[in-house]
């Protein structure tokens, strides 16, 4: 398939990866000079080498992304940025929805970076312990002739750091995410731990440069290039006024990541206060393929389409919000316990003095999406695998209400699934949207593409209320690039927005098609929902 180079640009924030390429590069290399050429570190450079260089260089490699690390999950404020008017770029909008990438990244530079600081570290403690200086006694870190400092925080650091790395990989994460959850909270820990890592003074930089020049000779001392010879009177500058005195280098991991560290603390003390109060279950409905929808009130809640909600569940004017989980974990199965017991009782309208104790529910958010993006485009391409369709379920909620009052003017909307029982958690808002179309003139508005994928025990949606469905259900898997294609043709000059939110063999695919260079007069750009 074609790469082009303006399509992967557009989707994949090019310029905005390389700014930060160029950043950790720049930083590193700027560093690495000034450790192998600035004159208060000859001593020190002398005595350690390269490995004094690539340790202070990548330690200011990690200290850019230990700090930029914890912004993209800054959610609430991200949110908030979303929606002001200076944000209006949709560019700017899809940027933001690469928050959870760009965390990943300075994740993986941070562990690469460590590795390499912590290897030239070692380098440093071998030197340290080999070339003792008995001159400058002051600079040593070790107290005599081979004796090797072990860095108790720099060890701290590093275990903390392989916890995190390795509960953060994908199969701990899907089979048990309770690891990755508390593994990832010991962020608190390593921060504490990395600004006062530097405290030791290990490293010293030479701090009379003017009255000892580094490399000149002491008065006791003869240059054995002018040994048998009178010094010359043009070589007197070569003698020392003094002798060499040494300062520990002041902690600076503390300025680059106090600022970021106190506002995502914040973020999370505020999180924590708006998710404080519990909501009022309303309505707790079993759907088929073992998906559940719970419907909520919450004091004060204001979401836009397509924003995401985090739920917890431990052991006034209002108005309903729903939530649609598939049961597949531990956590799922007892939260359907807790809701629904085993009674075979499909649906339970609760009343405001209930029963039964139901189980206290704390929401967190509304958060920021790429699905509310799908409005801001005239023409959206949707594309849900499973229960992936719940993102798009409110916009077309929001569709129903009344889509004139978006830019939108063509949806096309694709749900693949594996049972044909999957579309009936939908079934009654599609077809509501399907005929408030037709009865609008705008039949074209909503382009509804259906595929089941497996055909045992296949039966049909033979109901009369669900023929607008059974019409666009297909067997099999969807033609992706036919369908892009017919897109293409029928939307000359024009962006397209294309959602995803699916298994990622989907995903994958869709990308591929957003960056290849086989489409003219159009320009797809790929936006995938992704949640932490």
């Amino acid at each position: 398939m074609v790469l082009s180079f303006k399509s992967w640009f557009a989707n994949e924030g090019g310029k905005h990866f390389i700014l930060w390429l160029g950043a950790n590069a720049w930083l590193f290399l700027r560093t690495f000079l000034t450790y192998s050429t600035g004159q208060q570190y000859y001593y020190l450079y002398k005595m350690l080498g390269l490995g004094l260089c690539i340790s202070r260089a990548s330690a200011s490699v990690l200290n850019l992304n230990c700090s930029l690390v914890l912004l993209p999950m800054c959610r609430s404020l991200l949110t908030c940025l979303r929606g002001t008017h200076t944000l209006s770029s949709r560019g700017t909008r899809r940027l933001l929805d690469k928050s959870k990438t760009f965390h990943v990244a300075c994740g993986i530079a941070i562990c690469i970076f460590s590795v390499v600081h912590v290897s030239a570290h070692l380098v440093n403690v071998v030197n340290f312990s080999a070339f003792y200086s008995e001159d400058l006694p002051a600079l040593n870190l070790a107290r005599y002739l081979g004796e090797v400092i072990p860095g108790i925080t720099g060890v701290l650091l590093v275990v903390i750091l392989f916890l995190m790395f390795t509960a953060s990989s994908y199969c701990i994460r899907l089979s048990n995410y309770e690891i990755f959850w508390y593994t990832h909270n010991l962020f608190i820990v390593f921060y504490i731990i990395l600004m006062v890592h530097m405290v030791g003074g290990a490293l010293k930089y030479q701090t009379n440069v003017d009255t000892h020049p580094p490399g000149c000779l002491r008065p006791n001392q003869s240059s054995p290039e002018l040994q048998g010879e009178e010094l010359e009177p043009g070589n007197e500058e070569r003698r020392c006024k003094e002798e060499a005195r040494f300062h520990p280098h002041y902690p600076q991991t503390w300025m680059w990541v106090s600022g970021p560290l106190c506002l995502y603390c914040a973020e999370r003390f505020y999180r924590y206060i708006r998710s404080s109060d519990p909501v009022t279950i309303v309505t707790v409905i079993r759907h088929p393929s073992e998906v559940i929808e719970v419907r909520m009130l919450k004091r004060d809640f204001k979401a836009h389409p397509g924003q995401v909600v985090t739920v917890r569940c431990p052991t006034e004017e209002k108005e309903t919000f729903g939530v649609h989980m598939r049961v597949v974990g531990d956590w799922t199965e007892r939260f359907t316990e807790l809701l629904l017991p085993k009674t075979g009782v499909e649906l339970e309208i609760l009343p405001m003095v209930q029963q039964r104790r139901y189980p206290k529910l704390y929401v967190d958010g509304p958060f920021g999406s790429s699905s509310q993006e799908v409005f801001n485009y005239e023409v959206s391409l949707c594309v849900a695998g499973g229960i992936g369709v719940t993102p798009f379920a409110c916009v077309l909620h929001a569709l129903l209400d009344g889509w004139k009052q978006f830019r939108l003017r063509r949806l096309y909307f694709v749900w693949v699934c594996r049972e044909l029982q999957s579309f009936y958690w939908f079934s009654e808002l599609l077809c509501a949207l399907h005929h408030k179309l037709w009865q609008e003139n705008r039949p074209d508005y909503l382009n509804l593409k259906l595929f089941v994928s497996q055909t045992e025990d296949l039966q049909s949606m033979s109901e009369e209320k669900y023929r607008p469905l059974s019409s666009r259900l297909s067997i099999g898997r969807p033609r992706w690039k036919l369908l892009f294609d017919e897109i293409s043709n029928a939307n000359r000059q024009k962006h397209v927005g294309v959602f995803c939110c699916g298994p990622k063999g989907i995903s994958r695919t869709l990308h591929k098609l957003c960056n290849s260079g086989r489409y003219t007069g159009v320009t797809f750009e790929f936006n995938k929902e992704s949640f932490s």
